[in-house]
């Protein structure tokens, strides 16, 4: 089974959805494409527009959850050593106990196999 691996925004505007990003004011949204459309500047191999955030119909921040030893947490990437995930939960002692390192004050990640982690859902969350 192919995990859905998938972190970042998703805007709505003008009847299409794009992959998008805050800023750079925060009434602001930046839109992706990978082809060429009216509004979009090139950059970099895809092309880019900003535009107001109140002109979007819905922004959301897409992300794949899962559970590993019973907690929560986001898996971050796969490759041949397993799934990459950050700890979700609010118990560093856990995270330490699970085998997660600290990346960061109160940032834990480990790499597990796949077969360890359950419950992976995609997560759509609205940003108001």
């Amino acid at each position: 089974m192919s995990v859905p691996i998938t972190s970042g925004f998703v805007a709505r505007f003008e009847e299409r959805t794009f992959p998008a990003a805050l800023g750079p004011d925060s009434d602001e949204v930046v839109l992706f494409s990978e082809e060429e459309l009216p509004g979009f500047a090139a950059s970099s191999g895809y092309w880019r527009r900003t535009v107001k955030r109140a002109d979007v119909e819905w922004l959301v921040l897409v992300r794949t959850v899962a559970a590993f030893g019973g907690e929560p947490c986001i898996v971050l990437d796969e490759d041949e050593d397993g799934l990459h995930i950050a700890y979700t939960g609010h118990s560093g002692m856990k995270a330490e106990a699970l085998g997660y390192w600290m990346v960061d004050h109160g940032a834990y990640e480990v790499v597990v196999p796949r077969e360890e982690v359950f419950s992976i859902r995609v997560e759509r969350l609205p940003v108001p």
